[in-house]
């Protein structure tokens, strides 16, 4: 009789331990565990992420072959103030938005009338910074500077300074392709930023059939292309902005007859563009009058 007693207890045992263990669970059925995973919507990513804008391009592995060579003609010629020393330049609903640099004035935004080239609107930016290119992001305007490494984002009606931007390289040019912004440090390099944060998403080599093209200024985007004013030359390229490959040559030399001056004048500068309208202007740094031309197609190379 010993042994199935002994196993009679053992049994009233587990089942003693059993009761216990239901019961727990049924006072407490909702105890959470003490290490939880984090459920996946409440993960917030940084701002920089995912950016909102693809560059989408692919760089190019061999050189272009027969770019073509347009001159022009003069459509219009309007007046221009010649001590605008221009740095970007773009054209929205029937008027000019100018940023000058520092050389006979202060740096400045301008809102310019096309026909009379009076100043509608007016910012004195100040001695401090040295303004560059200009660009329409939605209702923003956003003007970059030369050295100081920094990008303004102004109201565009009321020239309000709504936030800046910090940059590492020099600020030269600046457009967008309706996705990124991009922009131009003097060098062969394009870069693609974040319209929203103007993080760096994309870079871009410029080159023709000689190499890279380097000083790469004012931008302007038309008709699916990247158009790049070349410091100190009568030259605008035409780029495609998936391969970085020049895919036109504009030769603007004599554009401005040296016979009409009064006052010195600097660089050709400036290109905006009527997409409406299918207009595209230009001038230049100091320059008394801004052209609207056609191209005329003259060879290919």
């Amino acid at each position: 009789m010993i042994k199935p007693l002994r196993i009679a207890c053992l049994a009233l045992v587990w089942l003693i331990a059993l009761v216990l263990l239901i019961a727990c669970n049924q006072i407490s059925p909702t105890t959470e565990p003490l290490v939880t995973a984090i459920p996946v919507e409440k993960i917030t990513p940084s701002a920089t992420a995912v950016p909102t804008c693809d560059p989408f391009t692919t760089p190019a592995t061999s050189p272009p072959i027969n770019v073509p060579t347009y001159t022009y003609q003069i459509i219009n010629s309007y007046p221009h103030d010649q001590d605008a020393f221009t740095q970007g330049l773009i054209f929205v609903d029937g008027e000019l938005y100018e940023s000058t640099g520092i050389k006979r004035t202060p740096s400045s935004l301008r809102r310019v009338d096309l026909v009379t080239g009076e100043a509608l609107q007016f910012l004195d930016v100040g001695n401090d910074f040295f303004t560059e290119g200009l660009v329409l992001w939605e209702d923003r305007l956003i003007q970059l500077t030369w050295q100081n490494r920094v990008a303004f984002v102004y109201d565009k009606g009321s020239f309000a300074l709504l936030e800046t931007w910090e940059y590492e390289t020099e600020g030269w040019g600046i457009t967008h392709n309706g996705r990124c912004l991009i922009m131009s440090d003097g060098t062969d390099t394009l870069t693609f930023r974040d319209p929203d944060t103007f993080a760096e998403v994309g870079r871009l080599i410029v080159q023709d059939q000689n190499g890279p093209v380097r000083l790469l200024n004012e931008l302007e985007f038309i008709n699916g292309q990247i158009w790049a004013n070349i410091w100190r030359s009568n030259r605008i390229v035409q780029i495609d902005p998936a391969t970085g490959q020049v895919v036109g040559n504009i030769d603007l030399t004599g554009l401005l007859d040296p016979a009409t001056l009064t006052q010195p004048v600097d660089v050709l500068n400036g290109i905006a563009y009527d997409e409406g309208n299918g207009r595209l202007f230009v001038t230049g740094k100091l320059w008394p009058a801004l052209f609207e031309i056609e191209l005329i197609p003259q060879n290919s190379e």
